[in-house]
């Protein structure tokens, strides 16, 4: 009996295709250039001025950091899901019972994302992983799984 319910639990475990994956995190980076040119611009103002140079530069990035973080940290904890994870039904769950993520597991993905999905590493391992998860998903714990 335990036999007949594998497969469904693996379908459980499988990942949305590559290309929508892919076509979310491009119109994530859109949404991610709004976030930032409010964020410097706001930034501007509070230092009081539009040259940024020197460690209000290292500030700034800092900041953007932070509120990218807090953007990512905010949605994934609430829903499991962005914007544009929301338009391309896509849901960040938990690997163990497919429940919302814990905020330190939900930081560890942001860490982990931030690394290898730039070197474009964390999107190459999905094209050789058994359950097509991106390497960010398998280190920190959670699973990318398609919204019916």
């Amino acid at each position: 009996m335990s036999d007949a319910l594998a497969p469904a639990a693996a379908s459980l475990d499988a990942a949305p295709s590559i290309l929508r994956r892919l076509a979310s995190m491009l119109y994530e980076s859109i949404l991610l250039f709004a976030v930032a040119f409010i964020g410097t611009w706001t930034f501007q103002f509070a230092a009081g001025t539009l040259r940024i140079e020197g460690w209000r530069l290292a500030m700034l990035q800092l900041f953007l950091l932070l509120l990218f973080a807090a953007y990512f940290l905010w949605c994934w904890l609430r829903g499991g899901q962005t914007l544009a994870m929301k338009t391309w039904r896509i849901r960040l769950v938990a690997k163990d019972g497919h429940g919302r993520l814990v905020p330190w597991a939900a930081l560890l993905r942001f860490a982990y994302a931030l690394v290898l999905v730039p070197s474009l590493v964390g999107i190459a391992w999905a094209l050789v992983d058994r359950d097509r998860q991106f390497l960010h998903d398998r280190l920190a714990g959670s699973l990318l799984v398609p919204v019916p």
